[in-house]
């Protein structure tokens, strides 16, 4: 190999976005191209001078690509350090490589599709791309790494304009790729520790987490507290860190767990759904034949409670939704699947109110791991979800409507506590609809069918919820006729 003198780039690509805009650029400012398999053949398909890592090197490609830039001409070249090593390069021809382009096979794509093999897995863990990545980020001092196709830009200016790239942008640039090399590790032992079903556990041993930060927020729970918002790289539809915000002011930290917990609460849902939540608590949540009619039931639960609250739809808004909403209350945050066109500008006439738009999730419930935070250590808790009316009966006659008519933090005194929620129940007694009425006590007690009789007369029924530990150990009936 003989010694060229000129600047170079390598550039080794998965996601081939912009990829040859950018390599236009760099050959422009006089740089020339080193690459390897399908980005050589894409570089040259598009008539840029390419040489191949196989010319530089030597050595050939092996192992149907397994093996191509795993040799010391090209990671002597990444890792050499000016002014220090140059002896030992040009002994062993060693040109230097001055900026390195390289993202990484498309592992979490390809363990996401459902017919994804372990075979398919295995193959699609990058070994060249990791390594290029971590000797160029740490050689910044005189390497540019690129991990990400959103930093072409900035890199094309900075060359064109100033003939090279800042120091304190090569810096952001490799902090940019441990990130991201991280996250990828992250995901392969995570599919890894879970794929081998012999050995497969609900936790794993090790538990890395590689959150993208989303949003820095104004402040934390309380004003003198900072915070931030974070989330998974792959965004969900049907989730708070996946919508998309059309409109009002930053979520801010309580909008944001506000708004989670009324999302999570539809989502269990099949039909119809509002929720209604104020100050972490839910105080209203109904299930109905249409979306207004479940938005006037959980609305009715605790209307002064509702006032400021943060509401959840698991159906289309559509704009006679969105002007009975903006007539009836004053509310935070409004998330559904869908806002329709013509709410949208019913709602722009509340410009502060947030609106969300989620997208449409799917009817699979989501199972998933919840973590905690506990004193610099971490719990976690398997969750699957599902509807808190799994276990209701389904007689067309009794389950039509559906409204929680009584919710909060549970009082000290328990005879208070079922007193109050028979007092908020009883108005919704003498209608058709069949009533909600929430045990959330571990004993007997105060909970029994004379005592609500003592209250109520009513010829409708009353359905007792949440009361599962009375219910296994045949205590109570589920349905007590009054």
């Amino acid at each position: 190999m003989s010694k060229t003198n000129r600047n170079w780039a390598l550039i080794s690509v998965s996601d081939k976005t912009g990829i040859e805009g950018f390599a236009r650029i760099l050959v422009d400012c006089g740089m020339g191209i080193l690459s390897t398999g399908g980005t050589a053949t894409a570089l040259r398909n598009a008539g840029i001078a390419v040489t191949d890592v196989s010319e530089r090197t030597g050595f050939p490609e092996l192992m149907e690509g397994r093996l191509k830039t795993l040799h010391p001409i090209i990671h002597g070249g990444i890792l050499g350090r000016r002014g220090v090593d140059e002896d030992a390069m040009r002994d062993h021809q060693i040109e230097p490589i001055d900026l390195v382009v390289v993202n990484l096979y498309p592992f979490e794509s390809t363990v996401a599709r459902a017919d994804c093999s372990l075979a398919d897995a295995i193959e699609n863990i990058d070994i060249g791309g990791p390594t290029m990545l971590r000797a160029a980020a740490k050689n910044h001092q005189s390497v540019t790494v690129v991990c990400d196709p959103k930093d072409y830009f900035e890199v094309a200016q900075q060359l064109e304009n100033n003939g090279g790239v800042t120091e304190e942008y090569r810096y952001k640039l490799a902090a940019k790729v441990y990130n991201h090399t991280a996250q990828y590790d992250s995901a392969i032992a995570e599919y890894l520790s879970g794929a081998n079903t012999s050995a497969q556990e609900k936790f794993p041993q090790k538990l890395t987490l590689s959150l993208t930060r989303k949003q820095v927020l104004r402040y934390g729970e309380n004003p003198h507290q900072t915070a931030a918002f974070y989330g998974e790289e792959d965004l969900t539809n049907g989730t708070v860190v996946g919508a998309a915000q059309l409109q009002g002011k930053k979520l801010s930290y309580n909008n944001i767990a506000d708004t989670d917990a009324a999302l999570d609460a539809v989502r269990t849902f099949t039909e119809p759904a509002c929720c209604i939540v104020k100050h972490a608590n839910p105080c209203g949540v109904a299930e109905a034949g249409s979306l207004s009619v479940a938005y006037d039931l959980a609305f009715a639960t605790d209307p002064t409670s509702a006032f400021g609250g943060i509401l959840a739809f698991n159906r289309v808004v559509d704009a006679d939704l969105a002007r009975t909403i903006v007539e009836r209350q004053f509310v935070e945050v409004i998330i559904a699947p869908e806002i329709s066109a013509d709410a949208r500008d019913v709602f722009k006439a509340k410009e502060n109110i947030r609106v969300l738009e989620t997208g449409f999730w799917s009817e699979e419930p989501f199972n998933q791991i919840e973590y905690k935070r506990v004193m610099r250590n971490w719990r976690a808790l398997k969750v699957e979800w599902s509807s808190m009316y799994d276990n209701m009966p389904s007689e067309p006659d009794l389950i039509q409507d559906l409204m929680r008519v009584d919710i909060g933090i549970l009082y000290t005194n328990l005879m208070e506590n079922e007193t109050k929620r028979v007092r908020n129940a009883k108005p919704h007694l003498y209608g058709l609809l069949p009533v909600m009425a929430t045990c959330s006590i571990g004993q007997l007690g105060a909970l029994n069918a004379e005592n609500y009789a003592e209250w109520v007369n009513s010829t409708g029924k009353l359905i007792l919820t949440d009361c599962n530990s009375l219910l296994n150990d045949n205590k109570i009936d589920m349905l007590v006729t009054l």
